[in-house]
């Protein structure tokens, strides 16, 4: 479908606020937002959204309102002074003919790692050709700047959706995923959802489930005079990650593996993330903590998960030589979260296809995520059918982040699109 006159028009302003967009995206990779620190990124949405003439409801998460709902994970940082931020358009009751679109996006980063391995300061942005640098710049800040910039350049060509839209800016999407949750606490839903994640313009049908968990092991002390004499708690911690790791390479087995996921050789992987231990370099170490991640298909229940995790850990410590001395403990926290599979005959993807042809002259290329996103709270808690979408970007979790400026405009005309079809503009 080739576009309207109307869409031609946004389209246009988009490309007049490229610079605007760009500044935009600079602006937020310059807020440190890791985990706790989100508070002046979130202030800064919060302006940003209410220039736009938006309602904005700026809330921290209660804590004791989520915890026991489907979805919650165990938090990892204190709540306290850290808010989610939507944006609310709400269109006029006499003039609602289209449906509503929640766009969702997360301001929290992941550490940056050690500064002297990145070419320029993290959280300072930096342009090179088509690239722009940074912590967040692809994860996912780029896409919350093109959800953004899409209402903004409607509003800019003198329309109005003819639906409610909410743009959200949650936290805490990179461990738990009870940012998101919050949102739907609070009572927030749509016919349709759709989060710029940096899946390099493609759209998500399927994502993995992820939980963390830690596993503490305790061994014995000894003087390395006679290390026999104790039992290494490192040691048997790695021995014990080993027996995960074949458990690991059962689920990825082709007659094992998630429809959704055939074509990937290794989706489901056990990743070790942290781990201490040991107290003095000439002691065999007593204890040790390991922090652990693991992927998991859809369809498959936390419960069941978590058995598989202790059987196997269990039967590993009782296979140790020394296992009368060994003791284990597994602690969950962190992401509990389950995957899904999309009904790609839902009109949100079949929509989203179309928008995507019509601005890039490409068919659109599905993805299966494995990895979680804040998807899943709106396919399985939400009743709103949910998919990603977003620019093209490289290096995320790793040193010297980018994502491509292009990509992004491109993504920014996509959303804007979708909007005026969806919701329908008056």
């Amino acid at each position: 479908m080739s576009l309207s006159e109307q869409e031609q028009i946004i389209c246009n302003q988009i490309d007049t606020l490229k610079d605007k967009s760009v500044t935009m995206l600079g602006d937020l990779v310059a807020f440190d937002s890791q985990i706790g620190r989100e508070h002046d990124a979130q202030r800064y949405m919060a302006r940003a959204f209410s220039q736009m003439d938006m309602e904005v409801d700026q809330f921290e998460i209660d804590h004791k309102l989520i915890r026991s709902l489907p979805g919650y994970s165990p938090a990892l940082v204190d709540y306290s002074g850290r808010e989610n931020v939507v944006g609310i358009y709400t269109a006029e009751s006499s003039e609602q003919s289209g449906k509503s679109l929640i766009l969702n996006g997360h301001i929290d980063v992941v550490p940056t790692g050690p500064l002297d391995k990145w070419r320029s300061p993290p959280f300072q942005a930096r342009i090179q050709g088509d690239r722009l640098y940074g912590r967040g710049s692809g994860d996912m800040k780029a896409g919350i700047v093109a959800y953004t910039m899409a209402f903004d350049a409607i509003r800019r060509s003198g329309y109005k959706p003819a639906a409610d839209i909410y743009l959200q800016s949650v936290i805490e999407e990179e461990c738990t995923g009870n940012g998101a949750l919050a949102c739907l606490q609070r009572g927030y839903r749509a016919d349709a959802a759709i989060i710029p994640e940096p899946f390099g313009q493609k759209m998500m049908n399927a994502q993995l489930g992820v939980m963390w968990f830690k596993l503490h092991v305790s061994g014995h002390p000894a003087h390395v005079l006679n290390t026999a004499a104790g039992i290494n708690a490192i040691e048997a911690a790695y021995y014990i990650f080993e027996n995960l790791k074949v458990l690991e390479a059962q689920w990825n087995l082709p007659e094992n593996k998630h429809p959704q996921f055939d074509e990937q050789a290794h989706p489901v992987n056990f990743n070790l993330g942290q781990i201490y231990g040991g107290d003095w370099t000439s002691t065999v170490p007593t204890e040790c903590e390991m922090d652990i991640r693991i992927g998991f298909f859809p369809d498959i229940g936390l419960g069941d998960i978590k058995s598989d995790i202790e059987a196997t850990v269990t039967h590993a410590v009782e296979h140790h030589p020394q296992a009368d001395k060994l003791d284990f403990e597994i602690r969950y926290q962190g992401f509990q979260a389950e995957g899904f599979s999309a009904d790609l005959s839902e009109p949100l993807f079949e929509e989203l296809a179309n928008v995507h042809k019509s601005i890039s002259s490409r068919q659109i290329e599905l993805m299966a995520s494995t990895a979680t996103t804040d998807a899943r709270f709106f396919h399985l808690y939400g009743d709103t059918p949910a998919t990603c979408y977003g620019p093209i970007a490289e290096n995320y979790h790793s040193f010297d982040e980018w994502v491509s400026i292009s990509s992004m405009i491109e993504v920014t005309k996509v959303l804007a699109v979708f909007i005026s079809r969806w919701c329908g503009l008056r």
